[in-house]
């Protein structure tokens, strides 16, 4: 007879034939559930983000518990007879070592509540409480040296639950993007709740003896093995999550500013390489947080974009022929508007195209949108994803808005040039740029690694694109708007933005988003990184001063990380210098 037909056999006749013998002695068959284990989250090199260990819990049946254990007793009995010269016991006797049992019983409940670290009185409290009912937890997710502890107080009524416990090595600083599951395994936020089905896999099933104490004490059958969960490969790089979580955390409590986000994507295939948030929280130890700290900012929160969209419009009018790159337009401080005027912070007086870009000018590219059929504008802000989803697959992830086109009068479409009026997430952001970086090819963007994008699509011309980044690159010099954006040994492209908070009654005189935008190297963008900062309080608040030096830091660290070779010329020698010892 085969192995599992002896199982089989055995097993019917534990249960049916053999029931009533088992019972008298306290034991029994019963089926149990067997854990699966959950699947791996893992960064894009195979570093462990998530893991589950072993973290049996301990549970009670108090309407078992509350019962004397007859067949304890009966062995105290025989021991207490033997040292008699195996005479019967009294009746006197007997309650006795029924006495001596419930003292003995008492002293285990001590030492079960010292081994859980419980109150004085918790396991009585919670018999009272659940008091005729067939479970309750005594602790969760214990060590499994704890559990066999327990397990050797042999408390009839109380047994252990095989389970895992999640733990997650990199804490606060992945924590908003794999989040965290609740105490039985299940996702709560994030991509542990965005990917539950891949993760959890499917508990097994099998058949055991269990004694009087409801302990198992032998196999019997597997019915059905555990099926493991799948793991997950993400696109983050933890090495460049770890540089943007430090520098971005550092920026946020300098300027005393109320929040901040930090996206990173490679420019080439729109993964996500890094984002993240302050504040931030622990995943391993979630007692006491609001719930508030759990967003994503980076993706689930929106803003309005300020000057940072002004390179699409001038990237829409040069491709669409409206303007010429050598073109000069008046910018003499104050642009009326129908009733309303459009303003810089000075007096630019005439500028070119790219000088427009340099000294941020509202009246410049607000000129050049009110050039653009009004379709044909909105269109392309469309084309580039806003007031779409980005399609991440992050659970709560935002579509920002973008206004209906023939519900604008002129002055709306002057204030979308400089980035009113419609709102996104600092993914949405990013994703936008990889039209610049990628030589008009706009990205789809991914939390998952994957060697193409296979949703790329072409929203600008090579040569406008091109056109475009090379104009930006005047903005990171001192005659710019973002000079502390600059990176050593890089040609650098990018565009600051300082928007207004809106708030219930208007736009905030004292609140402030700062921005920074950009791509490097220019000249063969393998980056595209945005920085927000909401709320700075520190003195400044421009995102030139407050955003962009956390830009420079990050994208520095992160391309030398990648090995990305250096493309302005005459710093080979001097970052080899650096190097020499």
């Amino acid at each position: 007879m085969s192995c599992m037909g002896i199982l089989v056999v055995r097993a019917v006749h534990l249960q049916v034939f053999k029931k009533d013998f088992l019972q008298e002695r306290s034991s029994y068959v019963d089926t149990v559930s067997i854990s699966a284990y959950r699947g791996i989250i893992e960064d894009r090199n195979g570093e462990p983000l998530a893991i589950s260990s072993p973290a049996p819990s301990i549970t009670i049946n108090p309407k078992e518990f509350v019962k004397d254990d007859k067949t304890l007793i009966k062995q105290m009995e025989k021991q207490f007879r033997a040292k008699l010269g195996d005479e019967s016991l009294t009746d006197s006797q007997k309650e006795g070592v029924k006495s001596l049992y419930r003292k003995e019983k008492v002293t285990k409940i001590g030492q079960l509540e010292k081994l859980l670290d419980l109150p004085v009185g918790k396991v009585n409290k919670i018999l009272e409480e659940k008091k005729g009912k067939g479970f309750a937890y005594l602790e969760k997710q214990i060590s499994p040296d704890i559990a066999e502890q327990v397990k050797a107080l042999k408390l009839a009524g109380v047994d252990i639950l095989r389970e895992f416990k999640r733990f997650y090595p990199s804490g606060e600083v992945t924590a908003h993007l794999h989040g965290f599951t609740d105490s039985k395994g299940i996702g709560q936020i994030g991509l542990e709740k965005s990917y539950e089905t891949l993760l959890k896999g499917t508990d097994g099933e099998k058949r055991v003896i269990k004694d009087g104490h409801h302990q198992v004490i032998a196999d019997v059958e597997n019915l059905a093995s555990p099926i493991p969960g799948k793991n997950l490969e993400l696109s983050i790089d933890q090495r460049i999550q770890y540089l943007a979580y430090r520098e971005l955390q550092n920026a946020v409590n300098a300027n005393k500013a109320k929040a901040g986000a930090l996206v990173v994507l490679d420019a080439k295939t729109g993964e996500v390489l890094a984002a993240v948030n302050q504040p931030s929280f622990n995943p391993n130890s979630k007692a006491d947080l609001k719930e508030i700290l759990y967003r994503n900012r980076a993706l689930t929160e929106v803003f309005e974009p300020g000057s940072t969209v002004k390179p699409f419009v001038v990237a829409a009018a040069l491709e669409g022929r409206y303007i010429r790159p050598g073109d000069l337009i008046v910018t003499d401080g104050v642009f009326p508007v129908g009733s309303n005027n459009v303003k810089d912070t000075h007096n630019y007086g005439t500028l070119d195209v790219e000088g427009v870009l340099k000294k941020s000018s509202n009246i410049g590219v607000a000129k050049m949108a009110l050039k653009m059929p009004i379709d044909y504008f909105c269109g392309i802000y469309r084309k580039l994803g806003f007031g779409d989803s980005p399609s991440s697959g992050f659970p709560g992830e935002v579509s920002g808005h973008m206004p209906v086109a023939k519900r604008m009068r002129d002055f709306d479409r002057a204030i979308l040039a400089y980035g009113y009026g419609l709102n996104m997430s600092a993914i949405q952001l990013a994703r936008a740029y990889t039209a610049l970086a990628d030589d008009g090819i706009l990205h789809s963007v991914s939390l998952l690694k994957r060697d193409e994008d296979i949703d790329a699509r072409r929203v600008f011309s090579e040569k406008t694109a091109k056109k475009v980044r090379t104009m930006m690159e005047s903005v990171i010099t001192k005659e710019g708007t973002a000079y502390e954006a600059r990176v050593d040994g890089y040609r650098v492209a990018g565009k600051t933005g300082t928007a207004k908070k809106a708030g219930k009654h208007g736009y905030s005189a004292n609140s402030y988003f700062a921005l920074f935008a950009g791509l490097a190297p220019a000249s063969n963008p393998r980056l595209v990184i945005v920085v927000m900062i909401d709320e700075p309080s520190a003195g400044q608040y421009y995102g030139g001063l407050v955003s962009a030096p956390v830009f420079s830091k990050v994208m520095g660290g992160a391309l030398r990380l990648l090995g990305v070779a250096p493309d302005q010329e005459n710093t080979m020698p001097i970052l080899l210098a650096r190097k020499a010892p």
